[in-house]
C-alpha cells in the first residue's frame, strides 16, 4: 500500500496512526492487520455484518466500466473532484473495483479505495499503485483520521453523514451519485429489476444535512446500446442481482433484439461542510 495513503489511516481498534511493517499495519498499542496477498487490508476489527457484493456482482460490474458504458459518470465524477482545492486524499466509499476512484485521482492525489466485499477489493487493489483498498463498514466506522479528506466519492453506495463529515477537511467537498427515478427503466420493466424510490432525493436530504450543505446537482443522462451480456451484466452487477431469477432473465433477454437500449439517468450532487 502506498505510504501517503497509510499516513490517512487509523487503527480501527484505539484510533491511533498506523504504520507498515512486515506486511502489515500496526499501532503503538500494538494492534496488527495483515497485507492479504491480494494487497488489501481488513481493518474491520471484525465489525461487519454483511459480506457485500459477491465475485459474480464484481466481474459483471467491472465487465460494464471496462466497455465504457458509464463513462459519463466516471467523467462527471472526475470533474467534480478536480474542481476542489488540495492535492492529498480521495476516499471513495462502496469503492468496487475502484475505477470511479483511479480516474478521479488526478496527477496530485493518493486514493483510498473502501469496501466490505472482498472480490472487490482485490480488483481496488491493483487498479493504480496510488490507491490503497481497506475492508471496513461505513456504518460501523471509518479507519480513517478526522479531517483528512479532501475528497470523498460516494456513488451508488451506502452512506453515513456522521462519518463522512468527520473524515473530510473543513474544505473538501462531498460528491455523491445517485440513481434517478428512470435509471434503467426499460430494463426494470422487462426484466423485474428493482426500481428507484421516487423519494430518493429526499431521502438522501435528510441523511446528509445534518452535517452538510448542497452546493450543486447535476442531471447525468445517456441512452446505452447493449448486447444481451451487458444487458445481463447489468442486472447482476447490483440489488436486482439478489431479486431477479437469472434463468427468467436470460430467457427474456434471449426474446429481445439486440441493440438493447436502455437509460442511463442518475444525479451528481456536491455538498460541502457546514
Amino acid at each position: 500500500m502506498h505510504a501517503s495513503v497509510i499516513t490517512h489511516l487509523r487503527c480501527p481498534v484505539c484510533a491511533g496512526p498506523l504504520t507498515a511493517a512486515d506486511r502489515a499495519l500496526r499501532c503503538a498499542a500494538g494492534h496488527s492487520f495483515d497485507v492479504a496477498r491480494q494487497g488489501y487490508v481488513d481493518l474491520t476489527a471484525g465489525r461487519t455484518v454483511h459480506a457485500g457484493d459477491s465475485a459474480d456482482m464484481v466481474a459483471a460490474r467491472e465487465s460494464l466500466l471496462d466497455a465504457g458504458h458509464f463513462d459519463l459518470v466516471s467523467d462527471a465524477v472526475a470533474k467534480a473532484a478536480g474542481g476542489v482545492r488540495g492535492a492529498g486524499l480521495i476516499l471513495e466509499v462502496g469503492a468496487g473495483t475502484g475505477r470511479y476512484l483511479s480516474r478521479a485521482l488526478g496527477p496530485d492525489r493518493v486514493g483510498l479505495a473502501v469496501d466490505v466485499s472482498k472480490p472487490a477489493l482485490r480488483r481496488a487493489a491493483r487498479i493504480d499503485p496510488r490507491v490503497g483498498a481497506v475492508r471496513a463498514d461505513v456504518w460501523q466506522g471509518l479507519p480513517v483520521r478526522d479531517a483528512t479528506a479532501d475528497v470523498i466519492l460516494d456513488i451508488f453506495a451506502p452512506r453515513s453523514g456522521a462519518e463522512f463529515a468527520r473524515v473530510l477537511r473543513p474544505d473538501g467537498a462531498l460528491v455523491v451519485v445517485t440513481p434517478a427515478p428512470g435509471h434503467l427503466a426499460e430494463l426494470v420493466a422487462a426484466l423485474g429489476m428493482v426500481g428507484v424510490d421516487p423519494a430518493k432525493p429526499e431521502r438522501l436530504a435528510a441523511g446528509l444535512r445534518p452535517w452538510f450543505t448542497p452546493q450543486e446537482t447535476v442531471p447525468l443522462r445517456a441512452e446505452l446500446r447493449l448486447d444481451r451480456a451487458a444487458a445481463a451484466a447489468l442486472v447482476g452487477m447490483g440489488p436486482s442481482a439478489w431479486h431477479t431469477d437469472p434463468a427468467k432473465v436470460t430467457a427474456t433477454l434471449a426474446a429481445m433484439p439486440e441493440p438493447i437500449t436502455a437509460t442511463l439517468e442518475v444525479q451528481l450532487s456536491t455538498w460541502s461542510l457546514r
